[in-house]
């Protein structure tokens, strides 16, 4: 049987905005025989990819640097 791993999210703020899906590893390209903190990294980095996708988000960090 496939592994799988469930992702979810809701907005405690914004009423509505929730979601939640399951999928098996292979859907999520995930090796099962990665140790337990490589499985943690990666799972954690399609998650928030995932999230990302599903509120359409988009960002843009600007810093600015005092010139002497």
């Amino acid at each position: 049987m496939d592994k799988t791993v469930t992702f979810s999210f809701s907005s405690t703020i914004y009423e509505g905005i929730e979601a939640t899906e399951t999928f098996n590893f292979k859907e999520l390209g995930i090796d099962e025989n990665l140790d337990n903190e490589a499985l943690k990294i990666e799972i954690e980095r399609i998650f928030q990819a995932w999230v990302w996708d599903k509120l359409n988000i988009s960002f843009s960090i600007f810093i600015n640097k005092d010139n002497p």
